[in-house]
């Protein structure tokens, strides 16, 4: 995998509707090398049209990081494994990176 900058590396958000339900997502896409890293951020408020309705929950947000070629698997993975109709994916590029840390994704998810 050629790398050229830290626009090849993408964080992917999605949020999930339990902190079990993110640990499992996190800690599976880390094992399979989907991300090299998921932050999760537990207790966030949403405010969300929904079927007709303005909803409101909580959620816990997460941040994969991955890279480029990545992005397709772990969406197919998230889409799988969610609990939601439909869950949220959106994919963020950095501008900018520090070169070792982006090294360190590329590197943690590259297999033995």
């Amino acid at each position: 995998m050629r790398l050229r900058g830290a626009r090849d590396f993408k964080i992917v958000l999605t949020t999930a509707g339990s902190p079990s339900e993110a640990r499992r997502l996190a800690s599976k896409a880390v094992r399979q090398r989907q991300a090299a890293c998921v932050n999760w951020i537990p207790k966030i408020h949403s405010t969300y049209w929904w079927k007709g309705k303005v909803t409101s929950a909580i959620e816990c947000l997460l941040l994969f990081k991955t890279t480029r070629q990545q992005v397709p698997e772990l969406c197919r993975f998230i889409r799988k494994n969610h609990s939601y109709d439909l869950p949220e994916l959106l994919v963020l590029s950095p501008d900018q990176g520090e070169t070792a840390y982006l090294a360190w994704i590329s590197d943690s998810l590259k297999t033995t």
